[in-house]
């Protein structure tokens, strides 16, 4: 299939009638092409034809699509081996702030993810066609993106005349541009809308190792799922993987290609992280309505088919015994399933069955098993990410395949022994000595989050491990490519995210839950945000990430992502003599925390909050206040020379 409507040599497109490329554009337009839009292309063609007469060489593309975000370039000249990329706004008599940022989106995204544009000088160009002449300079950035340049139906000609004059870069044809691997690493936002468009993985994914892992990881689990559908088993399959490497893509790719009702195969997409479900939910159903001029309310009710919050599924077998519609659940982070206590208590309390007694893993295995022919269930775990008061981890899922339910085959990651998933247990132990099979490709080990670097999970990791050797070591290969910086000045964390943000890039403030006295410092962390609004609001909306007025926990952020992120931090989490203290605060001072599994629960938090910024990452810790004893300085100037000591630079 083709990426553009229509390509060909300038001289070419000079020479071929405003009817013949018309109507070639019409005949590739993939939906039906609106009277609005013929008439917008015929402008353009036109204004071109007469701006563009006196290049001899050079190529040009209409409509020029990008799968990682579903928008089409309007056109692409690449003239002296410079890419020049038009948003044509036909009619517009005044230059948009949302036009120029849509032209510097798909700039970042040819940059950042088009094999042939990485090296390339990039001008994006916003052309309101009636808009007043403006001066016409080309301000190049590091990275050799101009700033947006604005240009209207007269002079867009003279503006490409004088910098072709002043800058040329090597010779490159619009064939090999056009034929050069596009190999993207979208949000999980963009992920699940690419999907839902019917683009596959391949599509939407980097083509490199980390790619490469995720498609044999869905691979594997589609062989798992047929193999149960051919032989009428009952299968269950741990999936492993970094923070970012892709679990929650595959399990949703698994999702939009299985909700067949008619083959009876039906797969639902289960998460216990509400903030996830309600932005994709929403993100999901925006974009269906845009697309297919339905409301955003007919187009929830179908997202909500097979992406659900895993509690109303729950809550559902609760009123019949009947097995579910659905013979495949996937299960986001599995970790947090609710052990025995937990659920038990709430039921008791929420839903008044005062007789029940089970885990949450051992509940949902039930349900599935309620099927007489086979059923699958797909576990997605995140190692080190528990972060609510009775989430089980991924031990109670194993008790429950221990005592009950011979019948079901048993797939692992061959990662699934390490410290993070299962403790100081070992699989034998957990499983009673159950047989089960290891699958080296259900583990996703190359975060695609992070697609700046590959190693800021490892980072993570080592920092929060009081590592100081690897920490510093990997830092220097990881700072080449994914700022981190630092600062005790509030304005000066804020400057720095606006400053690196281009387009609709979103940055956001992060903190975590337990930071009760980053409100000495104007920094609020509410239990409860507008986390739809935080994460899909642009720009001009204040509920949005972008207005850095409300901070975003890690109970508000997991399993999503933003570009560049500015975390506070506050003394929960403290670095003293040498290791890392936890405290909460309570009435009028910090506490110490003594129980393990709540100090894991703050140590998992702050890296949670330290993997969500695919870009980059500026870390504010506050001076405090030698007069206000719940924000003494000694209680932040540790955790400031200690990140210092790794070689993290302060702005």
């Amino acid at each position: 299939m083709r990426r553009e409507y229509y390509s060909a040599s300038i001289q070419q497109f000079l020479t071929d009638s405003t009817d013949r490329i018309l109507g070639t554009l019409l005949i590739n337009d993939e939906f039906e092409t609106t009277d609005l839009q013929k008439r917008a292309w015929q402008q353009e063609i036109i204004i071109l034809k007469s701006q563009l007469s006196f290049l001899k060489h050079g190529d040009i593309a209409f409509e020029y699509t990008i799968p990682r975000i579903g928008h089409r370039v309007d056109v692409v000249l690449i003239v002296s081996g410079i890419i020049f990329l038009l948003e044509f706004k036909v009619g517009d008599s005044e230059h948009k702030k949302a036009t120029a940022d849509q032209v510097m989106d798909y700039a970042l995204d040819l940059k950042y993810f088009h094999e042939a544009s990485k090296g390339r000088l990039i001008i994006p160009i916003s052309l309101s066609t009636d808009a007043p002449e403006r001066p016409c300079n080309i301000e190049v950035m590091n990275d050799r993106i101009s700033k947006v340049v604005f240009c209207n139906k007269m002079d867009l000609g003279c503006f490409i005349h004088d910098t072709i004059q002043q800058e040329a870069d090597e010779e490159l044809s619009m064939k090999t541009w056009l034929g050069s691997r596009y190999a993207p690493t979208p949000t999980i936002i963009e992920a699940a809308q690419s999907l839902y468009r019917n683009h596959s993985v391949h599509d939407i994914s980097r083509n490199d190792a980390g790619a490469e892992n995720l498609t044999h990881t869905t691979k594997a689990i589609s062989q798992i799922i047929e193999n149960c559908k051919a032989s009428g088993k009952k299968a269950i399959c741990f999936v492993t993987g970094v923070p970012g490497a892709g679990k929650t893509l595959a399990g949703l790719n698994i999702a939009n290609e299985r909700h067949k009702y008619d083959s009876e195969e039906h797969a639902v997409f289960l998460s216990g992280n509400g903030p996830l479900v309600d932005v994709l939910q929403t993100a999901l159903a925006k974009d269906r309505a845009k697309r297919d001029g339905i409301t955003i309310n007919e187009a929830k009710r179908e997202t909500k088919a097979f992406i659900q919050i895993i509690h109303k599924f729950r809550d559902e077998a609760l009123t019949s015994s009947r097995p579910p519609i659905e013979k495949v659940a996937i299960f986001d982070e599995a970790q947090r399933a609710w052990d025995r206590d937990a659920l038990t208590d709430f039921m008791k309390r929420k839903k008044g069955v005062s007789d029940f007694n089970q885990s949450e893993p051992e509940f949902l295995i039930s349900i599935m098993d309620r099927h007489e022919s086979w059923a699958t269930i797909i576990c997605l775990v995140g190692g080190g990410q528990e972060i609510y008061t009775g989430e089980a981890g991924i031990e109670d899922w194993f008790h429950a395949l221990k005592d009950n339910y011979p019948n079901w085959e048993i797939y692992l990651s061959d990662k699934m022994v390490d410290y993070e998933y299962v403790g100081d247990s070992t699989i034998d132990q957990l499983l009673g000595g159950r047989t089960y099979i290891v699958e080296p490709s259900l583990h996703l080990g190359v975060s695609l989050r992070s697609f700046r670097s590959e190693r800021l999970s490892d980072f993570t990791k080592a920092l929060l491990d009081n590592n100081v050797e690897d920490a510093r070591k990997i830092f220097q290969s990881l700072k080449q490519t994914y700022p981190v910086v630092l600062t005790r000045k509030f304005e000066t964390a804020k400057q720095w995210v606006k400053e690196k943000a281009r387009g609709s890039e979103r940055f956001g403030l992060l903190a975590s839950s337990e930071g009760k006295r980053l409100r000495g410092e104007g920094i609020w962390v509410p239990s409860e945000i507008n986390h739809v609004g935080w994460f899909l609001n642009g720009k001009e909306n204040v509920d949005s990430s972008y207005y850095l007025e409300v901070a975003a926990s890690e109970f508000k952020v997991q399993g999503l992502e933003i570009d560049y992120g500015l975390l506070a931090w506050d003394a929960d989490f403290c670095y003293v003599d040498g290791e890392f203290e936890y405290y909460r605060f309570r009435g009028e001072r910090w506490n110490h925390v003594n129980v393990e599994q709540r100090k894991r629960y703050l140590k998992n938090a702050y890296r949670v909050l330290f993997t969500r910024s695919r870009q980059g990452l500026v870390i504010f810790i506050p001076s405090g206040n030698a007069d206000d004893p719940s924000r003494a300085p000694e209680f932040y100037d540790g955790t400031y020379q200690y990140l210092k000591s790794i070689g993290i630079d302060e702005i």
